[in-house]
């Protein structure tokens, strides 16, 4: 039916005479409590009013929204329909993979496979794929891009494909940067004009990170890679309507303070608060000291302060950083105009109408100090005069978060090895990996400029990095190496080889690529707790490097301090960094640029002509992406001896009668977990392992071990992403009692196996599976294959003692059953040891199932507990009745056509 708010459609005219389009005018409802939303929910607002037809999106939940201070304490349902969907590589490739599935299983059931495209605007940044294979070298872009492409021949010409056959789909090749710097850069929209009707840029990507862009004032967060598809083909996400936490910031920050040491201490703090689920937004008076890039670096980390969104409301810091990135002044005009006439612009020279929000923290600017954060998780803040004293802790706490339990005896041990030639020596803490590298800070002039300063006056003073210390840069965007190189100060960083590796995710997400073989000798056989320096988001165990047991998160310039420390165990405040050219002690204080120093280089270094040269040429490709060969035809042809890109069994025997719920009987505990099981130990990532099960299968198919690329670079291919499914060599089973790794007891004979080998012997057996965990089961990453994984692993249901949001919303659209125990219990207070066998009763009929509704699980030792089923909305439980999300899809677009 029509739009019941027609009536509110307005013309937003030109200053200068004509008109910019129309517009859905929220001052227009004259309704006193939408002054008083959140900026951030003011989007959902007009969203919902825009796509209002009484169906997907009704009148009731229209008021649900605009009586948000009422009702989102009551975790009410809302259906929401962002703008756009951002993809990249790693999660574009399954994306479009199970897109052109999806056309096939359409043709398969008579309906039109053509029905099956993007109905919303899709950009698909290819980003993921560079490994650090080559550093400390002039030739290292090239180097890497041509290995990167032997490598990923396969993936790349598949995604090339999808770029023609699906239409609404802007796929940007490879060596153009990382997604989010090109989202804040270059693809975000901040206001859509599409057929004359103007409304803001909201998006949703299958990152976590994709929160960086709430910097710019564009809604947008991550969701797993099935939720997104679904948005891409017109289905409404059906979200719990968010609290708000009004993050209010004053002052400024103190000269030498950088916006990580910022974003790690914001961490810290909403970490303590507890923001799961929420939208934090930030104001205050302390907003106008905030450039738009230290904006984006605070809400590229909202997955590790646990929000769904770090929202900054569009105000003129946000109109300069568009004129600088190149955007057009008729574009920007637009932006102010309709912000200005919907309410939805914040002007500082105007009186503020006070904003309500859920809860309130806030934060004086000047008491920021510079800090890191470690060794495991990026919110185990660390101040930096602290630092030493708490590695001396790590060492000697027990094996944790914070512990590595290292003999006294031990501690002072030094590891002796010959590095080419030259005698050395590793001792515990000793940094073996030093990377400038990820989203989070490579968008941000200030810390990636100041880095090059410390590197300056490090070089003038002689002082040097160690040459086993894997060094490398990884600029976000090809901006980046345009002001380094017009600063001058590329040379520095080059100096010290910090060379740039390549334009994409690289030590951030596990692509560090090999270490230096004696190096690695001397960690392993010595048992050396060595350290990586990065300044990325995550720093999770294992995610960096197999052998880099301590990880810390640092800015830009810390990270080049660090380097040339060569060790995380120093006082930077009483002990030297290096000797000098002249014999005299450098200390930290000698290398650090004052703000004023970095605030000039960025002024005369950081021009709009950089972005939009870099942007104008983005599109156009290389030579190595513009020689690809591509398939023709819209149903892709599947090739049966492929190892990437894999046809997968989502769509076997479907038919169109949905299956209807399904319990769980006499299932056997895949895996007993504790707290803290993130997306990095479920999903598969990083290398590929030579003695794992997916090593085998790719052997046995003919690829040698050199050749086994990582994961990530085969999520298209679900043979080898189910066998590494738990394949984490620091997965911690309670199954295997104390034994580290990703192996599992089969109950029935008390063998340990594979993961992976269990669960098909489950299978191949016709018995159920389940796994049993603690709180925040799923943190970490938004990874569709954390949940693919386990479902064609068999497990039928989690039952945890939490979930991370959009982990349990992948494991739904997955069609598995997230069930949690009541508070105060878990598998332990309940006596469980993961040997019992679990019987799970669900209605049959799903209409006598209702979200959030407490269920009997009864095992054969006889005891029986209550658990919550984590089905939220009525959405997802239509989900579960399809078989999953894809299957809904599917059978109502058909549905449709009938």
């Amino acid at each position: 039916m029509a739009n019941p708010f027609n009536s509110i459609l307005k013309t937003l005219e030109k200053p200068q005479g004509g008109e910019f389009g129309k517009y859905y005018s929220l001052p227009a409802l004259n309704d006193p409590r939408i002054d008083k939303l959140p900026y951030s929910i003011k989007i959902l607002l007009e969203s919902a009013i825009r796509n209002c037809d009484e169906f997907q999106v009704k009148s009731k939940d229209v008021e649900k929204i605009i009586d948000w201070e009422n009702t989102s304490p009551k975790q009410v349902e809302i259906p929401f329909k962002p703008a756009r969907v951002l993809l990249q590589d790693f999660t574009g490739v399954p994306a479009v993979v199970d897109l052109a599935c999806m056309r096939d299983a359409m043709n398969k059931l008579g309906g039109d496979s053509n029905k099956i495209n993007p109905l919303v605007p899709v950009d698909l940044v290819i980003d993921h794929s560079v490994q650090v294979d080559v550093a400390r070298s002039e030739n290292a872009v090239q180097a890497n891009m041509e290995l990167e492409f032997q490598r990923n021949k396969e993936r790349f010409a598949f995604l090339k494909w999808g770029s023609s056959a699906f239409d609404n789909m802007l796929v940007v090749p490879p060596g153009s940067g990382i997604v989010h710097q090109v989202n804040l850069e270059y693809l975000g929209r901040v206001v859509f004009n599409t057929n004359g009707v103007l409304y803001p840029d909201s998006v949703v990507g299958t990152d976590s990170h994709t929160t960086m862009i709430d910097g710019l004032g564009v809604a947008g967060w991550g969701v797993g890679g099935i939720e997104a598809e679904a948005a891409m083909l017109g289905q409404p996400m059906s979200m719990v309507l968010p609290g708000v936490v009004g993050f209010k910031l004053l002052g400024k920050l103190r000269d030498g303070v950088t916006a990580t040491d910022l974003v790690l201490t914001v961490t810290q703090m909403l970490r303590k608060h507890g923001v799961v689920g929420k939208f934090v937004e930030f104001y205050g008076e302390g907003m106008s000291e905030l450039s738009l890039a230290d904006r984006a670096t605070i809400a590229n980390m909202s997955p590790e302060y646990g929000a769904t969104m770090g929202f900054f409301p569009v105000d003129h810091v946000t109109l300069q950083y568009l004129q600088l990135t190149g955007r057009s002044e008729e574009t920007i005009a637009m932006i102010e105009s309709y912000l200005r006439a919907n309410k939805m612009f914040v002007d500082y020279n105007e009186p503020q109408i006070e904003k309500v929000y859920s809860s309130y923290l806030q934060l004086k600017l000047e008491e920021v100090e510079p800090c890191i954060s470690g060794p495991k998780r990026p919110h185990d803040r660390v101040p930096l005069k602290e630092m030493k004293a708490d590695w001396q802790a790590c060492l000697d706490n027990r094996v944790g978060f914070k512990g590595f339990a290292i003999p006294k005896e031990s501690q002072d041990k030094a590891a002796k090895f010959s590095f080419h030639g030259t005698p050395a020596e590793l001792r515990h803490g000793d940094v073996v990996i030093a990377a400038i590298t990820s989203c989070t800070n490579t968008s941000n002039p200030s810390v990636m400029l100041g880095a090059a300063l410390v590197a300056k006056k490090a070089c003038e003073l002689g002082l040097e990095v160690k040459p086993w210390i894997k060094t490398s840069l990884a600029p976000g965007s090809g901006v980046v190496t345009k002001y380094l190189q017009k600063s001058g100060l590329q040379k520095y960083l080059n100096q010290l080889g910090f060379h740039i590796v390549g334009y994409g995710c690289t030590t951030c997400i596990g692509n560090s690529g090999d270490i230096d073989e004696s190096v690695a000798s001397a960690i392993s056989e010595n048992d050396m707790v060595a350290a990586a320096v990065l300044s990325g988001n995550r720093n999770f165990e294992g995610r960096v490097h197999p052998l880099t047991r301590a990880n810390y998160l640092a800015s830009p310039p810390l990270v080049v301090a660090y380097a040339l420390a060569g060790t995380v165990d120093i006082d930077f405040e009483t002990e030297p960094i290096g000797t000098g050219k002249d014999g005299k002690k450098i200390f930290f204080r000698d290398i650090w640029p004052s703000s004023e120093e970095v605030a000039n280089v960025v002024q005369s270094s950081v021009l709009p002509d950089m972005f939009k040269a870099t942007y104008e040429a983005i599109t156009k490709g290389n030579p190595m992406w513009n020689q690809l060969p591509v398939p023709s035809g819209s149903l892709y042809a599947w090739s049966p001896t492929s190892t990437y890109i894999h046809e997968p069994p989502y769509f076997k025997d479907m038919t169109m009668s949905p299956p209807g719920p399904h319990g769980v009987k006499d299932a056997y505990c895949l895996l007993n977990f504790g707290d803290s099981i993130t997306t990095d130990h479920i999903s598969p990532a990083g290398s590929i392992h030579k003695d794992s099960p997916a090593a085998k299968f790719l052997l046995e198919h003919g690829v040698d071990r050199r050749d086994f690329n990582s994961y990530g670079s085969r999520r298209g291919n679900d043979e080898i992403m189910a066998r590494g499914t738990f394949a984490n060599i620091r997965l911690v089973n309670k199954l295997l009692k104390g034994e580290v790794g990703p192996k599992t007891i089969h109950i029935p004979t008390g063998e340990k196996l594979s993961v992976y080998d269990a669960a098909m012997r489950y299978k191949t057996a016709g018995q159920d599976t389940i796994i049993l965990a603690g709180a925040e089961y799923g943190s970490g990453s938004s990874r569709d294959w954390a949940a693919k994984g386990p479902m064609l692993l068999g497990v039928k249901a989690v039952i945890a003692k939490s979930f991370e949001r959009i982990h349990r919303s992948n494991l739904v659209g997955m069609g598995i059953i997230p069930l949690c125990f009541k508070s105060g219990e878990d598998a332990d207070t309940l006596g469980l040891t993961g040997h019992e066998r679990y019987i799970i009763d669900l209605p049959s009929c799903v209409s006598e199932i209702r979200p959030g509704q407490d269920v009997t699980v009864a095992t054969d030792s006889g005891r029986s507990f209550t658990c919550t089923v984590r089905f939220d909305t009525e959405v997802e439980l239509a989900y579960f009745n399809h078989g999953g999300i894809l299957q809904y899809v599917i059978r109502n677009l058909i549905g449709a056509k009938q």
